[in-house]
């Protein structure tokens, strides 16, 4: 494992109790740094919280499409942590595998909800904090269904595609600051988002990426941690691929 350096920096993962917001977690912590995990279920996140290494780890029970539970989880992480350095969007559910004109109603608000809406939520009170320091990194968690549109799951690959859009305009409107924002678009990740998705649709998006295998989310994580990291100075409003060769543009 390289070391980065993220040595007494604190950071916010949003969706942090399981999947590929636990593992950037871990890389944080491993860099030096300390986190506070953002997750909907209270003994989930507690008990990720206290699986996780050192002394520097928080838990905050939050649903990210609540402006008000939001704000309140900005200023308990400031409680306790006296700062916020880095913010991971990484909560996220992909909805039903279903033709657009079968989609449900429901679902695909859901989605949007919490893809879309909750990320925008958690950037909206988050930047405030890091503009009035100066210094910030915001790394949003996209897909590259965002990129090619994902057949069956139309509202997942339009949700993802809006965040690529949000990141660039966010990454425009900061870039006189001393934030960064970035996302990445992983191709498929093995984590329990999985069980979301049937087996045909996993397998049409192992199909799709030239190395023949799913990505880890150690390999997520690596590329995220550096996002986060001082390091990361000229680079605002990019989207990096993590697709195993899928999609290089």
């Amino acid at each position: 494992m390289n070391q980065l350096d993220f040595k007494g920096r604190h950071a916010v993962v949003t969706g942090g109790a399981t999947g590929l917001g636990y593992a950037i977690a871990e890389r944080l912590i491993a860099s030096g740094g300390t986190v506070t995990l953002w997750d909907r279920d209270d003994a989930t996140v507690s008990q990720a919280a206290e699986r996780l290494p050192g002394t520097g780890v928080s838990a905050v029970t939050v649903d990210v499409c609540d402006d008000q539970q939001v704000a309140r989880a900005v200023q308990q992480t400031l409680a306790i942590a006296g700062r916020i350095d880095a913010l991971v969007n990484s909560a996220g559910i992909t909805g039903p595998n279903a033709k657009l004109w079968d989609y449900p109603v429901d679902a695909w608000r859901q989605v949007m909800e919490v893809n879309l809406n909750g990320l925008f939520l958690c950037c909206r009170e988050v930047v405030p904090v890091m503009r009035t320091a100066n210094y910030g990194r915001i790394v949003n968690i996209a897909s590259v269904a965002g990129k090619d549109g994902n057949p069956n799951a139309s509202a997942y690959s339009a949700s993802k595609a809006a965040v690529m859009a949000l990141t660039k305009s966010l990454g425009k409107e900061l870039a006189d600051t001393g934030v960064r924002v970035n996302c990445v678009t992983p191709a498929a990740v093995k984590t329990a988002i999985f069980d979301q998705m049937s087996p045909e649709h996993i397998a049409f998006m192992l199909s799709k990426i030239p190395m023949g295998r799913f990505g880890t989310p150690e390999e997520v994580a690596a590329l995220v941690a550096w996002l986060c990291t001082e390091e990361c100075s000229f680079s605002t409003g990019a989207v990096f691929d993590l697709s195993g060769g899928r999609s290089t543009y």
